[in-house]
């Protein structure tokens, strides 16, 4: 049944399906969620504007802001381990679909957040020791700059190289296209650092 499933004249319905079903995971806005739990006003007024941890991080909460990182983790770890039983393929276009979920998220007029965190669970449900080298790397980048758009790069940067590296080919292309994203929404805060005016923790 599966084989038939993912045969490639059937193929494409099933991977839209882990599509669309990964963006309504990725969707989820836990850090709007949790700002609201713990009174902390409306996130998209706060600080960058972001929806994602770091910004939560920001209003002093770290309760919130550690939650808000396991929900956009969790969403995207979530989103692959749901369709792996149909193969790697649809397990990738799931985790690719949650990133879309969480960068433009229905439910808050498709304004969302950055993405990194989403990015770090997908790459630990496809693969978990890429994925904890992946995090290992963002957060020794973080800690050592004190920038956390450093640390997310960083890790994009290093995704294809580290899965090549653990020979999981399959997912070399993917941790391209999910790093050239994480790249294109830290484009204001690559401005910001080539003007020396990039925030730091």
């Amino acid at each position: 049944m599966l084989h038939d499933i993912m045969a490639p004249e059937r193929a494409l319905p099933w991977l839209a399906l882990a599509f669309a079903a990964g963006y309504a995971l990725g969707a989820l806005p836990f850090g709007v969620l949790w700002a609201r739990v713990f009174g902390l006003g409306d996130l998209r007024q706060t600080g960058s504007g972001n929806i994602g941890a770091t910004n939560v991080l920001r209003t002093g909460n770290r309760v919130a802001a550690l939650l808000t990182l396991i929900g956009d983790g969790g969403k995207g770890a979530v989103a692959v381990l749901l369709f792996l039983g149909w193969g790697d393929l649809a397990a990738q276009s799931a985790g690719l679909g949650a990133v879309i979920g969480h960068l433009f998220p229905i439910w808050l007029r498709f304004r969302g957040g950055k993405g990194v965190a989403t990015f770090l669970g997908i790459a630990l449900a496809l693969h978990w020791p890429s994925g904890l080298a992946m995090l290992a790397v963002w957060l020794a980048a973080q800690r050592l700059t004190k920038v956390s758009a450093l640390g997310a790069l960083a890790a994009a940067t290093s995704g294809p190289l580290i899965f090549w590296g653990f020979a999981r080919l399959e997912a070399v292309l993917l941790m391209i296209l999910l790093g050239a994203i994480m790249w294109l929404t830290h484009l204001s805060n690559i401005r910001r650092l080539l003007r020396g005016a990039e925030n730091r923790f």
